[in-house]
C-alpha cells in the first residue's frame, strides 16, 4: 500500500469513527505505528486532521453526529423515559459509574437523591452536579474532547482500572445478539474499564439502537446484567435478550405498557 493509499484509508476510517488511536490506525492500514505517525503528520500538514495524544481526529467531521448537544436532541422523549426508569433501579447509597452517553446524562438528571458517589468521564454529568451538596462526583483524568463533552485517553482508562463501583450505567451505538458496539475507539477503551470496575452493568438504549451495529465492537452480551429501553424497542429482540438471561426494563412512552 502506498503512502497516498494509506492516508486516504486513514481519512476514510476517521470519517466513520471521528477519532482513532495510533494502534487502531496501524491495524487498519496494516502498517507500523511509526509509519502511521508519518502519515498523520502529512495529513495534519494538509489540514485534514488534528493529531492528539495517542491518535488523531478529524478537523471537520462529515456530520455533527458526535456533538453532545446535537445528539441530545435526538429521541429526547425516549431518553428521558429511559433515564427515569434506569434511575429507579439504583438502590440508596450505591456507588455509580456513569459514561458519557446522552442517554446516561438523562439518568443523571434523576439520580441525585439515590447515590452519594458518582464516578464519570462526562463533563456534562460532572457539570450537572457541580453545585450539589448531596453527592460526591469523582471525575476521571484524561484529555478534554469538547465535541463529545468527555475525558479520553490513557489517564481516563487508568482511572477506572483503579476503581470499584456497585453499578456502571453505560450507553452504546448499537445492540444486537452479537453484542454491543460503539463509534469511538478511545471511548470503548474507557467503557471496557468501567465494565470491569462495576459489580453490575446496566446499558441504556433507545429503540433506534436495537438491531444496529456501530463501527467497533464494545462487549459481548455476557458483560451485561440489565438493559433499559423504551416501549418502541422491537419486541422480538427484547424477548431474545431476556431468553439469554438479561433483564430488560422497558420504559413506557405515552402510557404504553412496560
Amino acid at each position: 500500500m502506498t503512502a497516498e493509499e494509506r492516508q486516504k484509508r486513514i481519512e476514510l476510517f476517521l470519517q466513520k469513527a471521528e477519532f482513532a488511536s495510533l494502534e487502531e490506525l496501524a491495524r487498519e492500514v496494516n502498517a507500523s505505528i511509526s509509519t502511521v505517525r508519518r502519515d498523520l503528520t502529512a495529513l495534519e500538514a494538509a489540514g485534514t486532521l488534528k493529531r492528539t495524544h495517542g491518535g488523531a481526529r478529524l478537523v471537520a467531521p462529515a456530520s455533527d453526529e458526535f456533538l453532545f448537544s446535537a445528539r441530545d436532541t435526538q429521541q429526547r422523549v425516549e431518553k428521558e423515559a429511559i433515564g427515569r426508569a434506569c434511575a429507579a433501579l439504583i438502590q440508596p447509597n450505591q456507588s455509580v459509574i456513569m459514561d458519557a452517553g446522552t442517554t446516561v446524562y438523562h439518568v443523571a438528571r434523576h439520580i441525585e437523591d439515590k447515590t452519594p458517589h458518582i464516578v464519570t468521564n462526562s463533563l456534562p454529568v460532572a457539570n450537572l452536579f457541580a453545585g450539589s451538596h448531596r453527592l460526591e462526583v469523582v471525575v476521571s483524568g484524561g484529555v478534554i474532547y469538547p465535541r463529545l463533552g468527555v475525558l479520553v485517553g490513557p489517564l481516563a482508562v487508568e482511572a477506572f482500572t483503579k476503581m470499584h463501583a456497585d453499578v456502571a450505567i453505560m450507553s452504546g451505538g448499537g445492540l444486537d445478539l452479537d453484542g454491543i458496539s460503539n463509534s469511538h475507539g478511545l471511548l470503548i477503551d474507557i467503557q471496557r474499564a468501567m465494565i470491569k470496575a462495576a459489580q453490575k452493568v446496566i446499558f441504556c438504549f433507545d429503540h433506534t439502537k436495537f438491531g444496529r451495529k456501530s463501527v467497533l465492537p464494545l462487549c459481548s452480551l455476557d458483560c451485561v446484567d440489565t438493559i433499559v429501553t423504551d416501549s418502541a424497542a422491537p419486541t422480538e429482540l427484547v424477548e431474545q435478550l431476556r431468553a439469554k438471561g438479561i433483564e430488560v426494563v422497558v420504559a413506557p412512552l405515552n402510557g404504553s405498557p412496560s
